[in-house]
């Protein structure tokens, strides 16, 4: 185990000059502890309180980025491993675009990192509802990261959906809470469910 505290140069010394996602499920460095870092609900990374302004090192920290068995979110080379803290989701999709991909409609996300990802059965659309009782969609990024869906793009979203009848396996639980009829959305082929009405 590492004695020296985990810092922002010992990372980067050690990635050199990475591009895109790297391979953090191959590598089992030791745990060098905690590091003051944070990304906000918003997708927003902050280090010391500080916010990150430069995409580029953002860019760099988020192909670090691991969830780990144990739920916690840490960033990691191939010689040491940090946990840092996550609000929410790490990644926020802030923008959408609906293209043809071998004549199926596909949705491709661009993400606060400006990451693309495709909706699709290895990238699936999970949605859920927050403890308000709003919608809380989310797009799996890689490994169990995933990116909020921002509010507008979900409604771009709901425009795009079909609305349909509640399937007969659903329908004795959405009839308790009211609902007949589902919304949902294809991407590469794949069916995700927005919502009940």
């Amino acid at each position: 185990m590492s004695e020296s505290k985990p810092t922002t140069d010992n990372i980067l010394k050690s990635l050199g000059k990475q591009r895109g996602p790297a391979p953090v499920h191959l590598w089992d460095p030791p745990y060098c502890g905690e590091m003051d870092m944070r990304i906000a609900a918003d997708g927003r990374w902050y280090h010391e309180g500080s916010p990150i302004g430069r995409l580029r090192m953002v860019q760099l920290f988020s192909s670090i980025l691991r969830l780990d068995d144990d739920g916690h979110f840490c960033l990691v080379t191939p010689v040491e491993k940090v946990r840092i803290r996550v609000d929410d989701c790490p990644f926020v999709a802030q923008l959408m675009d609906v293209v043809d991909e071998d004549g199926q409609q596909c949705l491709r996300f661009t993400l606060n990192t400006e990451e693309t990802v495709d909706a699709g059965p290895e990238n699936p659309i999970d949605v859920t509802l927050n403890d308000a009782g709003e919608p809380h969609p989310v797009l799996e990024v890689r490994r169990g990261l995933k990116a909020l869906i921002s509010r507008s793009v979900f409604y771009q979203m709901v425009e795009l959906a079909q609305l349909e009848p509640v399937s007969d396996d659903t329908s004795k639980a959405l009839k308790n809470k009211g609902s007949s009829q589902s919304v949902s959305i294809v991407s590469k082929g794949q069916k995700f469910a927005l919502g009940q009405f």
